[in-house]
């Protein structure tokens, strides 16, 4: 499945109703805040939330960017992992 960038978001499918997706606003100048996660339910169990949560860290990496998890997803991955919570302001 193909994760495609849009406006403050990473999608699977249709942009406007996406089977996954992880949304993003900006918070200051060099800072982002995600805020919200989505897997339709059979989709579930397969890692494509990890997957997008991983495309905002890549992004926040590319850009010099500290993420602000305020979704309680991408907060525990991002937690768990050595590299990805040096990127948590």
């Amino acid at each position: 499945m193909e994760i495609i960038q849009g406006n403050n978001k990473f999608y699977i499918g249709d942009e406007a109703q996406p089977e996954a997706e992880i949304t993003f606003q900006p918070s200051g100048q060099d800072t982002i805040a995600i805020d919200h996660t989505y897997t339709d339910p059979k989709l579930r169990g397969q890692g494509i939330a990890k997957a997008l949560v991983l495309k905002v860290t890549d992004y926040a990496k590319a850009n010099n960017l500290k993420i602000i998890p305020l979704c309680s997803y991408a907060r525990i991955v991002m937690e768990r992992d050595t590299e990805l919570k040096e990127l948590i302001k």
